[in-house]
């Protein structure tokens, strides 16, 4: 019975996943309800001066390099960072250029943070859609076990272990996915509202 039980609540989550049928055909490996954007579009986050003349510039700025690092890690609470912006703002004899090289590194650094969080979301989406396989494939081979006369319990027993733990794995994996699905969105927002300050700075 414990073995049906695991196997009914794995066909459940697959059919509620959708493993094997990505909302957007040119993104087969992405699990997220949330459309993939590959990244972050400069025009939606900042509407400061140009930065042309400062890309790849900030990171030969060891006082703007070591900032841009705080800032961009989520562990800081976003308000921290915002003050962090301001003083160091405040501290420089340009701020229009400060301000331009500290926008140009975090935009650089959170659309690689975000890269990396979606590359991971479809490694993790195709270790899913495997999974899955094998887990309809040892069901059939239980049901085929179940079905012998006399049945061997042993090989039953071992089998139906075995697909709980899989399920479980398989379980827990959906629903750290649902939740790293919230980050790229989280970082679109950081970089916005982090953006927001520098111009409201510079202006």
């Amino acid at each position: 019975m414990k073995y049906r039980t695991a196997i009914a609540a794995f066909l459940a989550m697959t059919a509620m996943s959708g493993y094997g049928h990505a909302a957007d055909p040119r993104y087969p490996d992405w699990p997220c309800v949330q459309a993939k954007v590959p990244e972050i579009s400069l025009a939606a986050v900042w509407a400061g001066p140009p930065l042309d003349d400062v890309s790849g510039k900030w990171k030969d700025n060891p006082n703007v390099s070591t900032l841009v690092a705080r800032l961009a890690a989520r562990r800081t609470p976003l308000e921290d960072a915002q003050k962090a912006i301001t003083e160091y703002l405040h501290g420089t004899a340009d701020k229009t250029a400060s301000g331009k090289l500290l926008f140009a590194g975090l935009f650089e650094s959170l659309n690689a943070q975000r890269t990396q969080v979606m590359n991971g979301l479809e490694r993790v989406t195709r270790k899913q859609r495997e999974a899955a396989d094998k887990i309809r494939a040892d069901t059939l081979a239980l049901q085929a076990l179940q079905g012998e006369t006399p049945p061997d319990q042993a090989k039953v027993d071992e089998l139906g272990n075995q697909l709980v733990w899989q399920t479980r794995i398989f379980e827990d994996r959906r629903n750290v996915i649902k939740f790293v699905c919230e980050v790229p969105t989280a970082i679109d927002q950081r970089l916005f509202a982090l953006g927001r300050t520098i111009q409201q700075e510079i202006e």
